[in-house]
């Protein structure tokens, strides 16, 4: 009868170890999915970038400086392979991109270019699903971290190597500040 007992538990104890396994696989697997569907959705952005410098370029020719930096910006941010190497070079790209939009400011004719608009209005879209993306990447970090780190789980992910993974947050700091306004 002990015996009983003793192989139920062992039996319970393993297959919650054998579950809790397969459920930290398949949750970092969600991880990496999420991942890789940003990186489709950058990769997409970093397509239309060019695209937007040339049309950029007809109308603001003195303003090179500005269109150098968000053409090395961008490459930078397409070579990075690491979730803190992407943010880091998306910051980048994201102040390289509002000092584009600042100039085309100073353009009327350039702002109502209908390829400009176009471009504008699909690297809007693309903005979009990235926040999106981004947002699902993260929700899914969390339940993938807070699974490995709760007890009696976090014993069982130590002893097979789970390791936490990095959120994905590319806020500038310029985007945490509260605009003023003034009149």
């Amino acid at each position: 009868m002990e015996m009983i007992i003793v192989l139920g538990i062992l039996v319970l104890v393993v297959g919650y170890v054998i579950y809790t396994y397969n459920r930290f696989i398949s949750l970092r697997n969600r991880v990496e999915n999420m991942w890789h569907q940003i990186r489709v959705q950058l990769q997409r952005r970093y397509d239309l970038i060019p695209n937007l410098v040339e049309v950029v370029k007809g109308y603001a020719k003195h303003e090179r400086k500005t269109l150098e930096e968000v053409v090395e910006a961008r490459n930078k941010a397409m070579s990075s392979r690491t979730v803190e190497e992407t943010a880091q070079a998306e910051r980048l790209l994201g102040q390289g991109l509002m000092n584009l939009w600042a100039l085309v400011e100073n353009y009327p004719d350039l702002k109502a270019n209908q390829n400009f608009q176009s471009l504008q209005e699909e690297l809007a879209r693309t903005e979009d699903k990235i926040a999106y993306m981004r947002q699902a990447y993260n929700d899914s970090v969390m339940l993938y971290n807070e699974s490995i780190q709760v007890f009696p789980n976090s014993v069982i992910a130590g002893m097979f190597g789970f390791k936490e993974m990095p959120y994905f947050n590319v806020e500038s700091e310029k985007a945490l500040k509260v605009p003023r306004v003034r009149f």
